[in-house]
């Protein structure tokens, strides 16, 4: 029976995918990892906290699957949070569930696996791993309105090669339907929605308490570069946003862009938000690049027909074929022909010396 260690936030799809891999034949066992302290807190649409740990736990012993838990809350605030915190103070918008896949996450299951003689190692997103040529690929999920290969082009070719996702080929509504058949404690959980650590607070409160001096006001500029208000802070906005401005218009303004070497944002019109051309720097390659492709510049957005043109071996630029909304420097884009990951990367402002536009 080969043995599989199997990732479990307490939610629905990492229970039902403990089942699933059971069922499958597989010797499973769940690990949750105890990445920060939420005593006090009754959000239930978080994960990886102490309330979800709990729930993972209640649910393998349903399933009848052992489980042990892993404190990574010093590894999490190294490689997550305070990158999270001081991107934000440098105006960038930083993915947090990227990090934590890069960092913690996978690598933690990994060590487990290696030191448990593990075949596998499991998560519950919705992805699909495929072979292809003899050739690993990560590629969308079967449920498209769920699909989560946009936070796992971060994984080396290597890990994927032995990475199960058994929710690729299922849809949303028959894991729910699995979850409520087992009477597991996630089966009507709410979907999480906020970044795991912020709080009720957000990210904005979250910054302001680790970073108290950040709350530093400066100007808030029109885009011919005239100073039309103040703001209380860089950190609490990220490029096109429209709440919080708080600056007598005649129009609707968005933030067009955040220069923080002069503490100030700019803001203009709608239109000014849309960008054909996205600069992306840290690429990570899965596949050979091509240049006509799909992409995604945020992960709630359907992925959108581009030309690639690479410019250095970390390097590219997206050109897209109708303007996009809001590109964000700190946010991810991620690359795909069809359905599988070509690569993605870290979307920036301008190009830097390594690009050649």
């Amino acid at each position: 029976m080969k043995k599989v260690i199997l990732g479990m936030s307490g939610g629905v799809d990492s229970s039902v995918s403990a089942y699933l891999l059971k069922k499958q034949g597989y010797h499973v066992l769940g690990v949750s990892l105890l990445l920060f302290e939420t005593r006090g807190r009754i959000n239930p649409r978080t994960c990886c906290s102490l309330e979800a740990v709990n729930a993972a736990r209640e649910s393998a012993e349903i399933i009848d699957i052992p489980h042990k838990t892993i404190n990574a809350r010093k590894e999490f605030m190294e490689m997550v949070i305070e990158p999270f915190v001081k991107g934000y103070l440098k105006g960038i918008t930083p993915n947090p569930c990227i990090l934590c896949n890069k960092f913690i996450k996978f690598p933690i299951l990994e060590d487990v696996a290696r030191t448990e003689g593990a075949e596998f190692i499991a998560t519950g997103h919705y992805a699909k791993v495929l072979r292809i040529d003899d050739r690993v690929n990560l590629a969308k999920a079967t449920d498209t309105a769920k699909d989560q290969s946009y936070f796992l082009y971060v994984l080396p070719l290597w890990m994927l090669e032995h990475c199960l996702f058994p929710l690729g080929y299922y849809l949303k509504d028959d894991v729910r339907h699995i979850a409520r058949e087992l009477s597991l404690p996630s089966a009507n959980r709410l979907e999480s929605v906020e970044i795991c650590f912020t709080g009720e607070k957000g990210y904005s409160g979250f910054i302001k308490t680790i970073e108290p001096e950040a709350q530093r006001p400066g100007p808030i500029y029109d885009i011919n570069g005239n100073q039309i208000g103040t703001h209380k802070g860089i950190f609490n906005y990220t490029i096109g946003q429209r709440r919080g401005i708080n600056v007598p218009s005649t129009e609707a303004l968005y933030v067009i862009k955040i220069k923080p070497e002069e503490n100030a944002i700019y803001v203009g019109p709608r239109q000014e938000a849309f960008k054909k051309r996205v600069y992306v720097e840290d690429v990570h390659w899965l596949a050979e690049p091509v240049e006509r492709i799909t992409a995604r510049i945020r992960s709630m957005m359907k992925d959108e027909p581009a030309r690639l043109v690479k410019t250095g071996p970390a390097s590219c630029f997206i050109e897209f074929d109708e303007p996009q909304w809001a590109p964000a420097p700190g946010q991810a884009a991620v690359f795909y022909k069809h359905d599988i990951v070509i690569g993605g990367g870290t979307i920036v402002e301008e190009p830097s010396d390594e690009m050649d536009p």
